[in-house]
């Protein structure tokens, strides 16, 4: 009586399945009453008197189980089988926030709590992480995780963050986290200014020039970042004079205190392995790609070309510097 309770399916002719979670801690019992609610097997109570007698400890997770399955067949699988996998993914050049709120909608957890686990310290740390949050650390790439109990984001970052040690082990920066975290700025400035693989190397090869002879990297993402909430779509001339702004890279010598987004593995080669010449500016073409110049007499002739179309600058403007033609008062 009771192997044919075992071997039979409660409904062996179904083509319907459930997805049947099992939490953390949950006992047999609750299991098998859980099983019996939701239509898989036919006697709750015979379940868990089998279980017991297999003595095999059940997973965590979800599962995804059919009436056409026997209590034989339905113990295997929450004992040995895979856990569902979601499936998590998301693109380079995204913010934190950003890509916290892509969390979220996966149900994996909120985008509070993972928002947490990138700004606690002590993880920080153990994870050689030079910084006030995990910003630029997040490597974009296509991750599966089974249902974490309690919607514990950690197992979710501390998987994304090996995944951007094990991409960076290799580079001759990364044997120290400081001069590591100086290169993933630079590579998130790379990955904000072109999407193009071709041009990646060149413009890290125009900030790191920049950098050497301590002309300021007037960076447009760096100030948009900066704004945050407040970033309207228009950026302003105001916004180029704004010192408040510590982003603000066209007052601010040097890098930005932090990264803007999470870098790609070509952005950070690009910033690890810049390309040397004699390049200081660069402007959009509408393409997409740039034109680059070594002087600002080149630059202006090229933003004249390609983003005023060949109408010139205002004789009032000043040429100190490179000219932004497309900014509002």
């Amino acid at each position: 009586m009771a192997w044919h309770f075992v071997e039979t399916p409660l409904n062996a002719t179904t083509n319907a399945t459930t997805i049947f979670t099992v939490e953390s801690g949950q006992s047999l019992r609750t299991i098998a009453t859980h099983l019996e609610e939701q239509g898989l097997v036919r006697y709750g109570e015979g379940f868990r008197l089998w279980g017991r007698y297999q003595q095999i400890p059940l997973q965590a997770g979800e599962f995804e189980l059919s009436p056409s399955m026997s209590p034989r067949q339905i113990l295997d699988i929450l004992a040995f089988g895979k856990p569902i996998l979601h499936r998590l993914h998301f693109a380079e050049g995204l913010t934190m926030l950003e890509i916290a709120q892509i969390i979220e909608a996966t149900g994996l957890t909120t985008a509070k709590a993972f928002l947490d686990a990138c700004h606690d310290q002590d993880f920080l740390a153990k994870n050689k992480i030079p910084a006030p949050n995990a910003e630029g650390y997040l490597f974009p790439e296509t991750y599966f995780f089974p249902r974490i109990p309690e919607y514990n984001p950690y197992p979710i970052l501390q998987a994304i963050l090996d995944q951007f040690h094990t991409t960076t082990k290799d580079l001759p920066q990364a044997k120290d986290p400081d001069t590591l975290h100086q290169l993933v700025i630079l590579a998130t400035l790379v990955e904000k200014e072109t999407g193009i693989g071709t041009e990646r190397s060149k413009v890290a090869g125009v900030y790191a020039k920049r950098l050497a002879i301590g002309m300021l990297l007037q960076c447009d993402p760096t100030i948009i970042y900066g704004l945050g909430q407040n970033f309207d779509g228009r950026l302003r001339r105001s916004h180029l004079q704004d010192a408040t702004n510590p982003y603000n890279t066209y007052i601010h010598p040097g890098l930005p205190p932090g990264p803007i987004c999470s870098p790609g593995q070509a952005a950070l080669m690009a910033a690890a392995y810049p390309e040397e010449h004699e390049f200081l500016y660069f402007v959009a073409k509408s393409d997409g790609s740039h034109q680059f110049s070594r002087t600002l007499r080149e630059h202006n002739n090229a933003v004249i070309k390609y983003q005023r179309g060949g109408r010139p600058f205002p004789s009032s403007r000043s040429t100190t510097k490179p000219q932004k033609p497309d900014f509002t008062n």
